[in-house]
């Protein structure tokens, strides 16, 4: 292919170094696959706006009813009374996904770690072959899982923290040792959804990780630094927007999860509460899968109301993760 060099400015003056514009000459075959890029991505925008257009006409009866108390009323039965809201289903969705993030960020950042510092590549290979077939199971084994397998099994766990940690109010239980109360309770669902979570936190921090410069990591063996010194001072520091743009990319996942917490939650009442080890709670995953069959249209497009405000988090929480991580040290390496 040829490449036109041209020279700076004439007006230069002499002796000084001008830069030299490397022009290169636009082909059939370079344009044709801009225009497929450039439509793919036209089309992927397209599409996201036409959810949320339909979102927005769909869910238009039911706001107009319900008005701003739809985001302050607990009950929601849109069938049957025009006060119905997402006061309780948002608090415990987001309590899902905050109970989610504190288990999946600090082993999904150690296991990163490992991965990207200390593990033999023989063994590197196979784990991130593990961690990408982790996020490749669909969400009912792991639904399933957490039903059959791990609730019975973590009942026991569950006492123990309302015995030894129930000074802390979210921890608080007023029959700790009625084991039955337990079960279908906010903790429990987000233990799975962290399963979940977790291979996305990895990936994404194991990346960034290892693009930590190589020059700074042995800049730092030099000054006696050991193993651990080096990835404190320099692998840390260098991929801290990266942790963040991967947890916010995991809050976003936690929020949309529907079959895992559908499974495992027991909905008593509409009403929040910060009690997460007790059975009940909800969420507006659930809420929708449980009941889009059986409300008629106004309920269907109450339904429909929550899930714009639903959609509308997870785009400005996703958009935000890519905004931290392209305006970091990380991702400018990243993407370069």
């Amino acid at each position: 292919m040829a490449v036109a060099l041209t020279d700076g400015p004439a007006s230069a003056p002499a002796g000084e170094d001008v830069p030299r514009v490397i022009v290169a000459p636009v082909t059939g075959g370079d344009r044709i696959f801009r225009g497929i890029l450039r439509g793919a991505g036209i089309l992927v925008l397209a599409i996201t706006g036409l959810i949320l257009l339909f979102l927005l006409l769909r869910s238009t009866q039911a706001l107009s009813r319900a008005g701003l108390g739809f985001f302050t009323t607990q009950n929601f039965l849109p069938e049957t009374s025009s006060q119905f809201g997402i006061a309780a289903l948002l608090p415990d969705s987001a309590l899902i996904a905050l109970i989610a993030l504190a288990i999946a960020v600090p082993v999904g950042v150690a296991t990163a770690i490992y991965i990207s510092e200390y593990a033999p590549h023989g063994i590197r290979r196979l784990l991130i072959a593990l961690i990408d077939l982790m996020a490749a199971i669909p969400s009912i084994i792991f639904a399933l899982w957490g039903l059959f397998y791990l609730m019975p099994r973590i009942l026991g766990t569950d006492a123990w923290l309302a015995h030894h940690l129930g000074f802390i109010p979210v921890f608080r239980f007023t029959k700790p040792d009625s084991i039955g109360f337990y079960v279908g309770a906010m903790f429990i669902a987000g233990v799975v959804v962290s399963m979940m979570v977790m291979p996305i936190i990895i990936s994404l921090c194991r990346q960034v990780f290892s693009q930590a410069p190589q020059g700074e990591r042995e800049a730092a063996y030099a000054l006696g630094s050991t193993r651990w010194g080096m990835v404190r001072t320099v692998v840390l520091p260098f991929g801290r927007a990266g942790i963040i743009g991967a947890s916010m990319l995991g809050l976003g996942r936690a929020l949309g999860e529907t079959i895992a917490v559908t499974f495992i939650l027991t909905p008593l009442t509409y009403a929040f509460s910060i009690h997460i080890l007790q059975g009940g709670g909800n969420s507006i995953t659930a809420e929708i899968a449980n009941f889009y069959q059986q409300y008629d249209a106004k309920g269907v497009s109450a339904l429909l109301a929550c899930g714009l405000v639903l959609f509308v988090m997870t785009l400005v929480i996703n958009s935000l993760a890519s905004i931290v991580t392209n305006r970091s040290r990380s991702g400018a390496a990243t993407a370069d």
